[in-house]
């Protein structure tokens, strides 16, 4: 293969202790709660949240719910929550802090109700309208008051009572919050149900923002789906308005003034939203796509709706019915002006409800958790099971899928799944289980609890150990090692520049050069089998070839569109030949809510291989001579040390990260588009301006770079803005639609 002298070059050896096996699960000790919620702080530590049960680990006197790890020490601290987060939503802000909305009534043992809203016995509040507020601190030393929970819903609260909820930033950085329940239950309905709108006072079928924008509106998606609308899937769009999908329903949402556009149903019948819980994900955004999302539904299940029963139980025993393997793609705001449609996509290798997504910074998704059979949820009951008679406890699923599947949406149709080199966990992850992207670009894996509290000796026990998995590209034997990543992205203005040692790479370093992405991916705030935020975006580049074997990047910044990656925290990868570097943390805009600056475009300066900087000499050979790589032409190799301790056999699967590197080299050629340098990254806010709170914390400095040269910036999806295709034009020949076969 081309790019095999990437991959696998001079091998070096590490400690066993650094050394990870590509597709393998490793136990990384445990999370103290069940992670029904986790999100990624900072480079440091991801934040966790469980609902109000009875956890043994215990905090100023009652059970913990909370808890923050440590990624270096595989450690969890219990944190206290006073609001029950039972089945809340969540999301980023501008600054870097995180919201949690609604949850579930205060709760005592199996789901016990409390009285004025109190629970004495676990100590926890009615959760139903909290909003709770957290700054992500680092170090060692979290005991200070702004580096803890703000839970106080006498002063800051919804408008209404959300459980299940829905939540999507905003271009400015608002959240809007979308539908769930009143309180508990399986799904958002009675039978008969002769009120679809409110279901007698149990459904919130409004939506509102955080900040508020005005009083909660009906939103008529909600009465339409009503029952199957739990966990809405939202995606924002370059427009400003959004994607909504629920039950077997989809419409562009325009949020500001409450108006629907309908598109077409899901095909088959099949419901992706909770209990049906299908895997969900924006595909990446680059410059080749010209940022044009497309959302990909995957799993789920087409079992009739009269089988999901009401807000007691299903009808149906789910765990027998099969998970569905349909996968469907829709590109809402298609760039040729058609109308938007659902597109079969490949099957699943195997059914999943309940599988999740995880973008990774190679611009593919693994999919991981989930069962083959039944639905999200547990009860003590079906239509068809006595109390009593549950075969998998309160479960309603079946069939732990152990195994996890890469999706490569730039194959060929009919080969984009693989699972190839993919080891499997020894832990059942079913309802309430999560996963995230960690900075180091493995997977933390977490959860699962389909109980109503918690329970170690049923089928499917409540769970505290966490996993670590390593995806393909942890096969590589050197991975990147870029400096000055800045700490903020602006939407538009100057360009900066990343320097990849040489050390970073093996092979031939023009191939290497041209075979770089630089990635900005957000984990997201991940729950129930989904990722609220998650997004991945390629910022263009364009580089020079030093004569020391080092590459300059030359990066742009955000595309000057908020919507199109909304302001808040995210990680920048540098991705070599599909090898990502760890990731950075970086705050993109401005830090607070409100309209983000934007700055006009620009074209990057042009790319440079070796010998022709002209600061360098075309004679030399850096640190090797011309003989060492056999390398021609005028260009050098080089063969880099192990970085970081990564080792690992250089298998047929970790060799698939460098297959998907050449094509990515040739969407990155076919657009250059980049930033219009007219301003430096503005500094992050204070935290005072969404509640008044400290400040997160995160590594790194702000650097800004003036560009080599300036030119007319190609058009970018803007509001309102069509164009006439989503073709863009190959520097080699031909045209390339970046979800066709590869070239």
């Amino acid at each position: 293969m081309v790019l095999l002298s990437l991959l696998v070059g001079a091998l070096a050896t590490a400690g066993p202790a650094l050394a990870q096996t590509a597709g393998s699960f490793v136990i990384a000790g445990t999370t103290q709660v069940s992670a029904m919620m986790m999100f990624l702080g900072n480079e440091e530590k991801v934040y966790i949240l469980d609902k109000a049960e009875g956890n043994a680990a215990q905090i100023n006197g009652h059970p913990a719910w909370g808890a923050v790890w440590d990624i270096a020490s595989r450690t969890a601290t219990t944190m206290d929550v006073r609001s029950n987060t039972f089945c809340a939503a969540g999301m980023h802000l501008p600054n870097g802090s995180y919201a949690t909305f609604g949850g579930n009534a205060a709760n005592g043992a199996n789901g016990a109700a409390g009285v004025n809203g109190f629970n004495a016995q676990y100590g926890d509040y009615d959760g139903n309208k909290s909003i709770r507020i957290l700054n992500p601190c680092m170090g060692s030393d979290l005991s200070s008051v702004n580096c803890q929970w703000y839970d106080d819903p006498s002063v800051l609260s919804m408008q209404k009572e959300r459980w299940y909820a829905a939540a999507e930033p905003l271009g400015d950085g608002t959240v809007v919050i979308i539908g769930g329940f009143v309180s508990g239950g399986y799904i958002n309905r009675n039978v008969p149900n002769v009120d679809p709108e409110y279901e007698g006072g149990k459904a919130e079928p409004t939506y509102e923002f955080y900040p508020s924008k005005g009083p909660a509106q009906v939103m008529q998606f909600m009465i339409k789906t009503s029952g199957l609308n739990s966990y809405a899937h939202t995606f924002l769009m370059p427009s400003g308005k959004m994607l909504v999908q629920a039950n077997i329903s989809t419409v562009l949402f325009d949020a500001i003034n409450n108006v629907e556009t309908p598109f077409p149903d899901m095909p088959h019948g099949v419901a992706r939203v909770y209990p049906a819980s299908g895997a969900v994900a924006m595909l990446p955004l680059t410059p080749a796509n010209n940022y044009t999302p497309t959302v990909i539904f995957c799993g789920g299940s087409d079992m009739p709706e009269a089988d999901y029963g009401d807000y007691n139980w299903p009808v149906a025993n789910t765990w027998l019915y099969p998970a569905s393997k349909d996968c469907q793609r829709i590109t809402p705001e298609p760039l040729d002006g058609s109308t938007p449609a659902y597109v079969q996509d490949d099957d699943m290798l195997v059914g999943r409800t309940m599988g999740q997504f995880i973008a990774l910074p190679d611009q593919t998704l693994l999919v991981i958790n989930g069962g083959i059979n039944g639905t999200a949820g547990y009860a003590s009951q079906t239509g068809l099971t006595a109390a009593g008679a549950m075969p998998f406890g309160m479960s309603l699923a079946s069939g732990p899928v152990e195994r996890p599947a890469i999706y490569n949406p730039y194959a060929p149709a009919g080969q984009r799944w693989s699972n190839a080199g993919m080891g499997t966990s020894t832990i059942a992850r079913l309802y309430h289980s999560s996963a995230l992207l960690l900075p180091d670009a493995s997977i933390l894996v977490a959860g699962s609890n389909p109980n109503a509290d918690v329970n170690l000796n049923t089928v499917f026990n409540t769970e505290y150990r966490a996993e670590i998995f390593y995806p393909p590209y942890w096969s590589a034997p050197v991975r990147p090692a870029p400096t000055g990543i800045p700490s903020t992205l602006t939407y538009g203005g100057n360009m900066f520049n990343i320097t990849v040692p040489a050390s970073s790479y093996t092979g031939n370093v023009d191939v290497a050069a041209a075979n770089t992405t630089v990635m900005l991916m957000r984990p997201g705030w991940t729950t129930h089998a989904m990722n609220f935020g998650q997004r991945a975006l390629q910022l263009n580049n364009t580089y020079t070839v030093n004569n020391d074997s080092s590459i300059t990047l030359h990066v742009a910044q955000v595309p000057p569109n908020p919507n199109i990656f909304q302001p808040g925290p995210g990680l920048v990868f540098v991705v070599i030949a599909g090898i990502p570097s760890n990731g950075t943390m970086v705050i993109v805009g401005n830090g607070q809510v409100g309209t983000q600056p934007t700055a006009p475009a620009t074209l990057l300066p042009p790319s440079l291989k070796f010998g022709q900087n002209p600061s360098s000499s075309s004679n030399s050979t850096g640190g090797s001579s011309s003989g060492s790589g056999g390398s021609s032409s005028g260009t050098q190799s080089h063969t880099g040390a192990i970085v970081g301790g990564v080792i690992g056999a250089v298998a047929i699967v970790g060799i698939l990260g460098a297959v998907f590197g050449v094509s990515m080299a040739r969407r990155k050629r076919a657009a250059r588009a980049a930033i219009q340098p007219t301003s430096s990254p503005a500094p992050m806010a204070e935290a005072a301006s969404l509640m008044g709170y400290g400040t997160p914390q995160y590594a790194g400095s702000s650097r800004a770079y003036t560009p080599q040269h300036e030119a007319p910036q190609p058009t970018w999806n803007t509001p309102g803005r069509t164009s006439s295709s989503n073709l863009v034009s190959d520097q080699e020949g031909g045209e390339y639609n970046p979800y066709s076969q590869n070239k």
